[in-house]
């Protein structure tokens, strides 16, 4: 029974890190004392891609770092309290930022904008400063509006690389992968679904056309379908009694996508994520960062993929995603303008 179980075990956290040749990959995680930010760490101390991990918080770091570093596996931990943040930055790789304050009961993507802007700039600007060569992976939301803030603040210090920036919108095709499979009747591994857009609400366009098991889903059933995987955040605010968020699957979710850029930075061809970065698919529409699966390699994102035809449901769905999208993307870049 102990032997199936373990079996069972290390299949699923195959499905989750898949590594490459070894090198060096250190990453540090800003915000780490959070909802997030706590599962998060202890994920990426499992990944075997992963060497060293800096962890910053404005409180609560070192405590986390002290935990965490017990796990038996072989990467270094170092915690960081909230005067340290430069320290924490000092020859890292990849930074991720799941930084600032979570979703309320009632609270949409945009109400989150105030608090968490300003973190997210002070934070990017430390990076511009420290470690201007890093990859930048934005959890804080709403990402459609801090991925723009991140790129306009690096912009400003003269150090923004679009390839090395880039919102993890993972959690998006998670969820439809498991909502999917579950009315298919297969392992979520057999239902990917393409998602494209933006990472909130309307601005969520999920291909289901484009896959074996979601091109048979219509009607009433398509609908329900497409609004769980647009509003599965409220769905988790609802069920932990307007007491928390979506932090463990977005934990898991962060985790999945880091795991896959280090794959691409350590060479592995063919690593296919979705993210949502600086992208020329809408840019004639005056949309600079749109999601789409690409490829990531030894510089950051290298490729970034066409999407392909849309159904007529999927037409409807972009058009109400472009408009909403570039209200975000314009919010964050003001804001930064602003500052």
């Amino acid at each position: 029974m102990f032997a199936r179980s373990a079996a069972r075990s290390l299949t699923s956290q195959s499905r989750l890190f898949s590594t490459t040749a070894a090198r060096l990959s250190k990453v540090a995680v800003l915000g780490a004392g959070g909802g997030i930010g706590q599962p998060l760490s202890l994920l990426l101390k499992s990944d075997p891609s992963v060497t060293s991990l800096s962890l910053y918080d404005i409180r609560g770091a070192p405590g986390v770092a002290a935990d965490v570093s017990h796990v038996d596996t072989g990467s270094e931990v170092n915690g960081y309290a909230a005067d340290k943040l430069d320290e924490a930055l000092e020859g890292v790789e990849v930074v991720v930022i799941p930084a600032g304050v979570p979703r309320k009961p009632g609270m949409t993507r945009d109400d989150l904008f105030n608090t968490n802007a300003s973190i997210v700039r002070d934070l990017a600007s430390a990076i511009g400063c420290v470690a201007p060569n890093a990859h930048v992976l934005v959890i804080s939301n709403p990402v459609n509006s801090t991925v723009p803030i991140v790129a306009s603040t690096l912009a400003k210090a003269g150090v923004y690389n679009p390839a090395r920036v880039s919102g993890v919108t993972t959690l998006d095709v998670v969820r439809a992968a498991r909502f999917t499979a579950g009315i298919a009747g297969v392992r979520p591994a057999k239902a990917p679904i393409t998602i494209v857009g933006g990472h909130s609400g309307a601005t969520i366009v999920p291909l289901l056309s484009q896959s074996t098991h979601g091109k048979g889903i219509k009607d009433e059933v398509y609908d329900k379908l497409v609004h769980r995987i647009q509003f599965g955040g409220d769905e988790v605010v609802k069920a932990k009694d307007d007491a928390g968020s979506a932090t463990l699957s977005m934990a898991y979710a962060g985790t999945k996508f880091t795991n896959a850029l280090l794959r691409g930075l350590n060479g592995e061809k063919g690593v296919v994520v979705p993210t949502f970065v600086g992208s020329p698919l809408y840019k004639d529409q005056g949309i600079d960062f749109f999601s789409s699966n690409v490829e990531p390699g030894v510089n950051g994102v290298e490729k970034i993929h066409p999407f392909g035809q849309l159904s007529a449901e999927e037409e409807k769905l972009m058009e109400a995603c472009l408009p909403e999208l570039k209200k975000n993307i314009e919010k964050g870049c003001a804001f930064v303008e602003s500052s």
